[in-house]
């Protein structure tokens, strides 16, 4: 984490914030502090270190902070009860808390669902075709990554990859989602999987997910994990659409390569949004003291993400490139950033 890596994360997340139609506005932070090595006791003293600063910027009416890179359930816990200790009350001034004190379920899903009902709504308007029976390799073993795997096969996908930071591992006859479940209950490492699939193969390095044949590539690890050599293995390997699970996974050299060669592209600031999408539901939730449940706030993830498709879209149509959606996106994010800035006075 540093200051440059913040400035391009608060500038998609404003445009990302937008695209959703939700009144959200946009900003990024962090701290160059790694949880790697550190007991539990210190990434709290940490947390509740870094707060006593941080509450007198953030609340629910001000600036809501949600977990990101690093940045779990664990984390959130312990920022939250701080926060709420230094100031005496209970807000939802944090998104992605425990459903056991104020946190929304579906929450933990909703970027990974989120990004695979946009890839749905982009198969289904420009191919006329849906994820079923696709084959799909997604990079990254979080959070995102996990959940996106796991909702594609629900779809009807055959995912065939997953990579986390050691390598890849790789079943041509697509991967058991009942293991790589038990693996993530157990925080077992995806290496793990080779002792309950004879068939598959592990790889390194990670960015070998790319070289391998599929239909559909979900890149859902960090920014510009996905270079123009990358983009040319995959085109070579038959990819039909890129969709984007990650903040920029994607280099602007290999988003050029991909939309030269004719595949769908979702960007990120567009792909990705059902995180925050569901963290302005559990802002709701928090200020009506009314929970809902799992169906109600996974049906809502899913409008949202078709409505992000369509107004990314229909900007794309004006724009007159019909299935550029990074242009769509961008386009359709800054005009409803402009139109809100002129209307209250500020431009």
């Amino acid at each position: 984490m540093n200051l440059s890596v913040a400035k391009f994360l608060a500038f998609e997340q404003t445009l990302k914030n937008a695209l959703t139609g939700l009144p959200l506005g946009g900003a990024k932070g962090g701290a160059d502090f790694s949880p790697k090595g550190k007991s539990d006791g210190e990434v709290m003293r940490f947390c509740q270190s870094f707060i006593s600063e941080l509450y007198r910027h953030i609340g629910a009416g001000v600036d809501v902070p949600a977990g990101d890179l690093g940045v779990g359930p664990r984390e959130i816990g312990y920022l939250f009860g701080y926060y709420k200790k230094l100031v005496n009350r209970f807000e939802g001034a944090f998104t992605g808390k425990s459903a056991s004190y104020g946190g929304s379920l579906g929450r933990p899903e909703a970027t990974g669902h989120g990004l695979c009902y946009f890839a749905e709504e982009m198969l289904r308007e420009f191919r006329g075709e849906s994820l079923a029976g696709k084959r799909v390799v997604v990079s990254g073993f979080g959070q995102v990554g996990f959940h996106a795997a796991c909702k594609a096969a629900e779809l009807g996908a055959k995912v065939v990859a997953l990579s986390e930071l050691w390598g890849v591992i790789y079943s041509p006859a697509g991967l058991d989602i009942g293991i790589v479940q038990q693996l993530k209950a157990k925080n077992e490492p995806l290496e793990a999987y080779l002792k309950e699939d004879g068939a598959a193969s592990f790889l390194t390095p990670p960015s070998a997910i790319f070289r391998l044949p599929c239909d559909v590539a979900l890149p859902c690890a960090t920014q510009n994990e996905l270079d123009l050599e990358s983009a040319k293995a995959l085109v070579a390997g038959g990819v039909r659409m890129v969709c984007e699970g990650a903040n920029m996974p994607s280099t602007p050299e290999a988003i050029e390569y991909f939309l030269e060669h004719g595949v769908l592209f979702g960007p990120g600031k567009a792909a990705n949004a059902g995180g925050v999408a569901v963290s302005c539901l559990e802002m709701t939730q928090n200020a009506t003291f009314l929970p809902w449940t799992f169906e109600e706030v996974d049906a809502k993830l899913k409008e949202i993400m078709k409505n992000i498709f369509r107004r990314s879209r229909d900007a794309a149509i004006r724009l007159g490139k019909p299935e550029n959606l990074l242009a769509g996106a961008s386009v359709a994010g800054f005009l409803k950033i402009y139109e809100a800035m002129r209307a209250q006075g500020v431009v």
